[in-house]
C-alpha cells in the first residue's frame, strides 16, 4: 500500500504545481522566465524518477497481507488495477507540464507577436524594439514600383525600381539603455547606382518621461516623411516632392541631443550635429550638402528643434513645427553660408478621414559668393507647401472590414529659388506645382498596394507627368 500512497501524493503535488503555474503571473524579464523553467525542469525531473521507481516496484504479494485479515485474490488483483490507472493518470499529468514548460521555452525565442506602432516619433517598423522585453529586435520595409511617363518624356523613360528594402535592428540591453539601427539597401544592386547605407544608428538612455538622451547617425526631426518613411504611412509612390527638395529626407546627421515630452500632449526634440556641407547646394535646393555620417565634416555645427503637440481633447489631430540652424561653410570656402530652414505641419486623422498641410521657408546666406563658387544659381531663399486628403472609403461599402482603400489627392508648390542673390539670374524651371491624385489599398496594416497619377508643371522647360504602381511592406 506504500506505493499507492506514493502515487497518490505524488498525483497531489502534480496537481498542485499545476495550478501554480496557470496562476502565476507572466514574468516581466528573461531572467524571471529562465528561473522559472530552471526550477520547473527539476520538479519534473523528480516527478520523473519517482514514476520510474513506482514502475519498476513489485506489485502487492502474499507475504505483504495483514496477517489479521489476510488479502483476497480479488482484492489483490483491483489494487493493482488502481494502481495501473494512478500511473496512468501521472504519466498524462507529467505530459501536460512538460507541455508547458516547453511553451514558456518557446515563448522566450518566439515572443507574443506586438502591436505596430510609432514610439518617440519613429516609424511603427523602427519603433519595434522599444516594445521587446529585452534583447534583440528585428523589423524592417520595402518597396517596389513601376513608372510610365506620359507624353513629353524627353529623356526620360518608363522604369521599375526596387526602391529600398530596409532593415530595423535594435538590441535593447536594459528598459534604459537601447540601441538602434536602420541599414538600408536602395536600387537592389550596388553595380547599377544602387547604395547599401546605414540611414539611422542611435543609443537612447531613457531617463524620464521628460527627458531623454540620444546620440549616434540620428534621422533629423523636421517634417513628417524624415521621421516616418515606411510605405503604408505615406500617399503616393513616391514621397511628396516638397519633402525632398526643401526638406531633403531622408536627411541623416550625427550628433546628440534631447527629446521627451513637456506635458503628455507636448512633445519636444532637439539636437546639435554635424552641419550640412554648402559645397552640395545646387539651384536644385540643398540635398547635396548632406553628409550622412560618412567621414562627415564638423568644423561646422547645426541646431535642430522639433515641437508636437497632440491635444487629448481633440483625438487625431497634431499638429507642430521644427528648425533647423547653423553654418555650413565647414571651412570649406570664404564664407559662413549660415543655413536656416524652418516647417510647420499639420495633421488630422478623424474616422476614414485624413488630411496633412507642411509648409517649409529656408534661407541661405552668403548665397552670391556660393554662387559664384558653384557657377549657379543658388537660391537665397526657398520654399515648399503642400496639402493633402484622403478618405477610407470600404467601411463605408463593408462593415467591420479590417481591410483599407482611400483615394486622395495632394496638392505641392515649391521653388529652389525663390530669391535670387544679386546678380545672378532665376532659374524658373525649379519653379513647380504638382497635382497628384490616386489610392492606397491595403489587405492588411502592414501591406499597401499604390496607384497615382502626378501632373507636374515647371514655369520653365518641360515636366512629364507619370503614372506610377507599387507596392510596400512593414515588418
Amino acid at each position: 500500500m506504500n506505493i499507492i500512497k506514493q502515487s497518490i501524493g505524488l498525483g497531489v503535488a502534480l496537481l498542485l504545481l499545476s495550478s501554480h503555474v496557470n496562476a502565476a503571473e507572466r514574468p516581466q524579464t528573461m531572467e524571471e522566465m529562465w528561473k522559472i523553467i530552471e526550477a520547473q525542469q527539476e520538479q519534473l525531473d523528480a516527478m520523473k524518477k519517482m514514476l520510474e521507481e513506482t514502475k519498476a516496484a513489485p506489485p502487492p504479494v502474499a507475504q505483504e497481507r495483514d496477517q489479521t485479515h489476510p488479502q483476497t485474490d480479488t482484492e489483490i488483483a483491483e489494487s493493482q488495477q488502481k494502481t495501473d490507472e494512478e500511473v496512468a493518470e501521472l504519466k498524462h499529468k507529467t505530459n501536460v507540464l512538460t507541455e508547458a514548460v516547453e511553451s514558456m521555452r518557446t515563448a522566450l525565442v518566439l515572443p507574443d507577436k506586438k502591436e505596430l506602432k510609432s514610439t518617440y516619433g519613429l516609424g511603427p517598423a523602427a519603433s519595434k524594439v522599444y516594445q521587446v522585453d529585452q534583447g534583440l529586435s528585428i523589423g524592417g520595409y520595402g518597396e517596389m514600383n513601376y513608372q510610365a511617363i506620359v507624353a513629353d518624356k524627353g529623356s526620360k523613360n518608363d522604369n521599375a525600381d526596387l526602391e529600398r528594402l530596409v532593415l530595423y535592428l535594435g538590441y535593447k540591453f536594459t528598459d534604459s539603455i537601447i540601441f538602434n539601427s536602420e541599414i538600408e539597401f536602395e536600387h537592389s544592386t550596388t553595380a547599377k547606382n544602387g547604395s547599401v547605407s546605414a540611414e539611422m544608428m542611435t543609443l537612447d538612455f531613457l531617463l524620464d518621461p521628460m527627458v531623454n538622451v540620444r546620440t549616434g547617425l540620428m534621422l533629423v526631426p523636421m517634417g513628417f516623411i524624415n521621421l516616418i518613411h515606411e510605405p503604408p504611412f505615406y500617399f503616393g509612390n513616391n514621397r511628396p516632392e516638397v519633402e525632398r527638395v526643401i526638406i531633403p529626407t531622408t536627411w541623416r546627421s550625427l550628433g546628440a541631443g534631447l527629446f521627451g515630452q513637456i506635458v503628455p500632449d507636448l512633445n519636444y526634440t532637439m539636437y546639435a550635429v554635424d552641419s550640412l556641407d554648402a559645397e552640395g547646394f545646387t539651384s536644385a535646393g540643398i540635398r547635396g550638402g548632406r553628409q550622412q555620417g560618412s567621414k562627415a565634416l564638423a568644423e561646422d555645427w547645426a541646431f535642430i528643434g522639433r515641437l508636437d503637440y497632440t491635444p487629448s481633447a481633440l483625438p487625431g489631430l497634431t499638429f507642430g513645427a521644427s528648425s533647423f540652424l547653423g553654418n555650413t561653410g565647414q571651412d570649406q570656402i570664404d564664407a559662413n553660408v549660415f543655413t536656416q530652414l524652418y516647417e510647420a505641419h499639420m495633421e488630422w486623422k478623424y474616422y476614414g478621414f485624413e488630411t496633412r498641410v507642411l509648409g517649409s521657408w529656408g534661407h541661405i546666406g552668403d548665397a552670391a559668393t556660393l554662387s559664384a563658387l558653384k557657377k549657379e544659381t543658388i537660391g537665397s531663399s526657398n520654399y515648399g507647401v503642400y496639402a493633402e486628403v484622403a478618405y477610407n472609403i470600404l467601411p463605408l461599402i463593408f462593415t467591420n472590414t479590417s481591410q483599407y482603400l482611400a483615394p486622395f489627392f495632394r496638392y505641392e508648390k515649391f521653388d529652389t529659388i525663390a530669391t535670387a542673390p544679386t546678380g545672378y539670374k532665376d532659374d524658373l524651371k525649379y519653379d513647380q506645382d504638382i497635382f497628384q491624385v490616386g489610392f492606397n489599398y491595403k489587405p492588411i496594416p502592414e501591406v499597401v498596394i499604390k496607384l497615382d497619377y502626378r501632373n507636374r508643371n515647371a514655369k520653365a522647360g518641360t515636366v512629364p507627368d507619370e503614372v506610377n504602381v507599387g507596392f510596400g511592406f512593414i515588418f
